[in-house]
């Protein structure tokens, strides 16, 4: 099959660099050109548009920041919907709004091509070492089909159900994700103020039942809160907009979100700071700030 990528971000880059080294031959667009350089230095073509790009392919994916920038890509005047072959498939790796997925859905079988949502979990980190998640939803011989593809840049590929789950599934565990941080940083700092320091909080916390494993303790504070290093690595405005998608689907079902909401305005106060270019970890600075208390550790 030869695969089109749209979106060579953080995200995409890396996985079309998996796809290209797994032998697909591969064709590429991104807003800037120059973000390609090094993906067509080892071979993959340039397209001008995602329709240009899609008349190419037979497997079409998309690795954008979020349900404006999806929905242009695809149905948008040069839309990768104008180009895309009949039995083509179309996979979006964005975190977005199952409503935006299902309508893209809709104009993809208009043109007897088919479509799935493959939002990727593991982060930048793991789209550098090819060992991301994939929540999928969509018709499951199109996820057969796309297999070898999904393989090349994920280890695990979990199929979620119809169209549209997994971008409920990606929504629901971001919100977590998210939260945990900003929970984690009033537990860490009412611990502090309470007489316990903070390498001991944190390797109980690590080593306990209730954030064992956890990826933010684990690998993400050590490198951004714990270092007071908020270079962005998932940027705050991305986690805002993740926010907003989990308070659409939790209006659209009347599920009560209480600790999300709160959570989503900590969210809220950090991009009002002007914070939305940092990591989204940044947002621990206004529990700092509250408590009087930093979450440092001296580097190893």
């Amino acid at each position: 099959m030869k695969i089109g990528m749209i979106g060579l971000g953080n995200m995409g880059g890396p996985m079309a660099d998996w796809v290209l080294r797994a032998g697909f031959p591969l064709v590429v667009h991104d807003l800037r050109k120059d973000a390609a350089a090094g993906l067509m230095q080892r071979g993959a073509i340039w397209a001008d548009s995602p329709q240009a790009l899609a008349e190419q392919c037979d497997l079409v994916a998309t690795c954008v920041p979020g349900p404006l920038e999806m929905e242009t890509a695809a149905l948008g005047p040069q839309g990768l919907v104008n180009g895309i072959r009949s039995g083509a498939i179309y996979i979006d790796h964005t975190t977005n709004s199952p409503e935006t997925v299902r309508r893209v859905g809709a104009a993809i079988r208009e043109r007897h091509a088919d479509m799935l949502d493959a939002p990727v979990d593991g982060g930048r980190e793991g789209a550098l070492g090819g060992d991301l998640t994939l929540f999928v939803g969509g018709e499951r011989p199109s996820v057969q089909r796309s297999g070898p593809v999904l393989d090349s840049f994920s280890k695990r590929v979990v199929w979620m159900g119809e169209l549209g789950s997994g971008s409920v599934t990606k929504i629901v565990h971001n919100a977590l994700a998210m939260s945990i941080d900003l929970l984690l940083a009033e537990c860490l700092t009412m611990g502090i103020k309470s007489g316990v320091g903070l390498p001991q909080l944190v390797k109980a916390v690590a080593e306990g039942t209730a954030l064992g494993g956890n990826m933010g303790l684990r690998k993400r504070w050590p490198d951004t809160v714990f270092r007071g290093d908020f270079t962005a690595r998932f940027a705050l405005r991305l986690a805002h907009k993740d926010f907003g998608l989990a308070a659409e689907l939790s209006d659209r079902y009347g599920v009560p979100t209480r600790l999300i909401d709160i959570c989503r305005e900590e969210i809220s106060e950090a991009l009002r700071r002007g914070w939305g270019h940092r990591d989204r970890t940044s947002a621990t600075l206004l529990q700092e700030e509250r408590a009087g208390v930093k979450l440092r550790l001296p580097d190893p």
